[in-house]
């Protein structure tokens, strides 16, 4: 049987993805840290690498394929059309063979599941067209009246309003303990986790109260430009789909999120076209001003977090990007906790 190195290899050969229709010329690979994903002709497809982290779980077969299948489901909330279902691969005959799951082979043995996709044009990413400057405003509120849409069917979370701050303390820990060790020298770090970790004492009973009154939803979990097209209407694709909790946003906390992503890509005008639009929307005008820069420093420090525990791996990939990012990161908590302040 082929391992997992052999597979990508096929994968990334015009030759597997005969199912496309027409011939494809070539096919391009792309490795993030969960996955791979494979772009040939006009359609994409995503195959999930066999790893393990205390937030996920994709070390077998079975793990994987149900997190397809999840994929699949959630992500026709915000893209629907886009997902097509699974590809399923194959070694029969002494070969492998990629194939939608309806057209697999009951007698060869299966070894792994795929995310099948339209393809995308990459040209109408949210984070290209802003890189771009081409972004138009009626194309921010075409975005912000999808989510706004979304968020007021998403299924409620019921989730005691102790636990919900509790959720932001844990997570500061862990952020402290990445971002503070001795390896790691980020600037204004430690003064940035050290007010945040104050204004969420202070501010304990208001997120409490977004718990109790309802606000917290199953969203989308990773609202970042790079997961926005702007179609007519525009989708949001590439949910998180492998931890519900993860999921489990106060649509505010996503929406700053999402504004803070923009910004650093070179959009701060997007903050205020989805703060006001989406909060009008959602009937949430009366949402204290204190509660977006408390979740947009809070994000940004997770972000930077994220950005230096790819250092932690065995093998980073692309090494000397993660310090700068993760600086830029507090520097923007740092402003956003300077205005909570």
């Amino acid at each position: 049987m082929p391992d997992s190195a052999a597979c990508v290899r096929f994968l990334g050969t015009a030759q597997a993805h005969v199912y496309a229709g027409p011939p494809v010329d070539t096919v391009q690979t792309i490795e993030t840290h969960m996955s791979w994903v494979f772009l040939a002709g006009t359609q994409a497809l995503k195959l999930k690498k066999p790893v393990r982290y205390p937030f996920l779980d994709f070390s077998t077969p079975a793990a994987r394929e149900a997190a397809c299948r999840e994929e699949v489901r959630l992500n026709a909330r915000l893209a629907p059309g886009i997902y097509r279902g699974l590809m399923v691969l194959q070694w029969r005959a002494g070969a492998l063979s990629l194939v939608p799951e309806a057209q697999a082979d009951p007698q060869a043995a299966t070894l792994d599941w795929l995310v099948w996709m339209h393809r995308l044009p990459a040209g109408r990413m949210l984070d290209r067209v802003i890189a771009g400057g081409a972004l138009q405003a009626r194309e921010i509120d075409a975005v912000a009246d999808l989510l706004s849409t979304f968020y007021r069917g998403a299924t409620v979370v019921a989730i005691d309003g102790a636990e919900y701050t509790l959720r932001f303390q844990r997570e500061q820990a862990i952020s402290r303990e990445v971002l503070l060790r001795p390896q790691f020298r980020i600037d204004g770090a430690t003064e940035a986790l050290d007010r945040l970790d104050a204004a969420l004492q202070r501010h304990a009973g208001l997120l409490a109260q977004r718990a109790r009154a309802g606000r917290i939803v199953d969203g989308h979990g990773d609202l970042r430009p790079e997961h926005i097209c702007l179609l007519q209407p525009p989708v949001v694709f590439d949910c998180l789909e492998f931890n519900a909790r993860l999921r489990q946003v106060d649509p505010l906390d996503e929406l700053a999120f999402l504004a803070l992503e923009c910004t650093l890509a070179g959009a701060p005008c997007v903050v205020r076209h989805l703060l006001d639009r989406c909060a009008t929307a959602l009937h949430d005008d009366a949402a204290p001003s204190a509660l977006w820069q408390l979740y947009t420093a809070y994000r940004a420090l997770l972000r930077a977090r994220l950005a230096m525990a790819h250092l932690l791996d065995p093998q980073p990939r692309t090494p000397q990007r993660w310090a700068p990012l993760a600086q830029r990161y507090v520097g923007h908590a740092l402003q956003a906790l300077q205005e909570l302040a």
